[in-house]
């Protein structure tokens, strides 16, 4: 046999290249997301976002022409010189103060009165075909509507029923509802919501005008 003349680091080298190489694009992969999925779970979080007003936009379309913005809110009923609400003679005063600022006389917009019925009558006709109406159930009718689950509020079960809040609030409204599952009797109604900061349960108001 005829002895091996070079050295054995010859034939080894292209082995440490080939490594090397190896580490490099294993290396290139990871810098993308850091190997959290952060980079995935923020495009999906946009992409949803993006459909969402896309739905929005599309429901309230028959709104278009409605008087008023979604910054205007309707007439209010009468308030004080200290902007403290008028009484109506013979009618007692609060005994607990009004939190400063808060939407109490608050009212929606034409455009969002509007668009609330618009909502009403989709979510109430998916969810009267929800037969055992489970807040699982309730968010899949939901989402396969377009609304997505950072705007679905309060899901909870009662009873037989389901009960949830939809926070619609885009250009300047306030617009929210107030729904609960169950089956043929599922109802929706609107509800006010302050117009700025988080969607807060406690602090909605009922738009019973």
């Amino acid at each position: 046999m005829t002895p091996i003349a070079a050295p054995i680091s010859a034939f080894t080298r292209p082995r440490r290249v080939l490594a090397a190489a190896a580490l490099a694009v294993l290396t290139l992969a990871g810098c993308g997301d850091n190997g959290s999925g952060d980079s995935g779970s923020a495009t999906r979080s946009t992409s949803e976002q993006a459909a969402f007003a896309v739905m929005l936009d599309e429901v309230a379309k028959p709104c278009s022409s409605a008087a008023g913005s979604a910054s205007e809110p309707a007439d209010t009923e009468p308030t004080g010189p200290a902007g403290e609400q008028s009484l109506v003679p013979g009618e007692t005063p609060p005994t607990e103060p009004i939190e400063p600022g808060a939407p109490t006389e608050a009212q929606l917009s034409d455009r969002d009165r509007c668009a609330s019925v618009q909502h009403e009558q989709r979510v109430i006709q998916a969810l009267q075909a929800v037969s055992d109406p489970t807040p699982a159930k309730v968010s899949k009718s939901l989402n396969a509507l377009g609304y997505i689950d950072e705007r679905i509020h309060g899901l909870k079960q009662d009873g037989k029923v389901t009960r949830f809040y939809l926070d619609l609030r885009e250009k300047g409204g306030r617009l929210c509802e107030a729904g609960t599952a169950a089956g043929e009797e599922s109802d929706v109604i609107p509800c006010v919501a302050p117009a700025t900061g988080s969607f807060a349960v406690k602090k909605l108001l009922s738009d019973g005008s």
